[in-house]
């Protein structure tokens, strides 16, 4: 089954439906295979390297950012479904002209973009509100869709509108999303942990004594890629956890409430999992500005209730 046809059919069960919620996933869905196009030719083209300028974070910004961030917000605006974009690589929101649109769509257009150099897997990351609950900015239990798609060996969209989590894989063949990964359940357990080990120095003496705990298991292997969008891929179909906590340096985290840490939570809790933020529940929190950080622990289930029972 294709995506779209997917889409259509869950859009039947709905009386009410109207069909522009099918629209924005599908549309997003078609900015997905050009980006992929794009960096699977990112070594023949001018489109790798820096712009010379710098985002909202004082980040610089690389090519395929601007690329990405672009199609995304200029596909999305011309679908006529969505009130305002807000993008990791836009400082506010943008309202498109003439839009009729419910809904607000959040975006990091190109998750560890920084690794597309060395060819590392990359994605993109979205999150769907309605606009009435975004006055002024939504907490992530309002979230009425949330997904990501994955630019690795094969191009996957992966989403969830509150029923469980679907994966599609991209036919080259046929140019189209085709169902490969249906109701995705992260395992109960498992034997991975994803962190920046680097960092631990920088870490609290819980957390520190947290993942000493866990590395006595002969079992365990740690794996980071560094994309957010890799590990947390890894860890909803092999199970484990995926940390990137607070630090000396970093007191408040670095990955971005409404743009990584809601979708990816939602994503995981939809497919069994459980997530952690600095006070407790990361979809509870009523966001202070568009780019809030904040901490975030998510996995398995068993591993993040062991994690916080050790660190909180």
């Amino acid at each position: 089954m294709s995506l779209t046809e997917y889409l259509l059919e869950e859009e039947r069960k709905v009386p009410t439906s109207t069909g522009s919620y099918t629209h924005l996933l599908t549309q997003i869905a078609f900015a997905g295979k050009i980006i992929a196009s794009h960096i699977k030719q990112a070594g023949l083209t001018d489109i790798l390297g820096l712009t010379g300028e710098k985002n909202t974070y004082e980040e610089e910004v690389l090519k395929l950012d601007t690329f990405s961030n672009d199609l995304l917000v200029n596909t999305l605006s011309a679908s006529g479904q969505v009130a305002q974009i807000a993008s990791e690589e836009m400082a506010e929101f943008y309202s498109p002209k003439e839009s009729t649109g419910d809904y607000v769509v959040f975006l990091d257009p190109l998750d560890g973009s920084s690794n597309t150099d060395i060819d590392v897997t990359v994605g993109s990351i979205f999150s769907v509100y309605l606009m009435e609950d975004c006055k002024p900015l939504p907490k992530g239990e309002s979230l009425v869709a949330a997904g990501y798609i994955l630019y690795g060996t094969s191009v996957m969209f992966v989403y969830s509108c509150g029923n469980g989590v679907q994966g599609f894989t991209l036919d080259p063949s046929v140019g189209d999303f085709l169902l490969s990964h249906p109701d995705i359940q992260i395992p109960a357990r498992g034997d991975i942990y994803s962190v920046n080990e680097a960092q631990y120095p920088l870490w609290d003496e819980r957390l520190q004594k947290y993942i000493g705990h866990i590395k006595k298991n002969e079992k365990v292997s740690a794996r980071y890629v560094g994309s957010m969008v890799a590990d947390v891929h890894r860890t909803l179909l092999k199970g484990g956890i995926f940390l990137y906590p607070a630090d000396k340096m970093q007191p408040d985290g670095k990955l971005r409430l409404l743009f990584e840490v809601n979708p990816m939570s939602y994503l995981v809790r939809q497919a069994g999992g459980a997530s952690i933020s600095v006070s407790g529940d990361p979809l509870s929190i009523l966001p202070t500005d568009l780019h809030q950080r904040v901490p975030i622990v998510l996995g398995s289930m068993e591993n993040v209730m062991e994690y916080r029972e050790i660190v909180l």
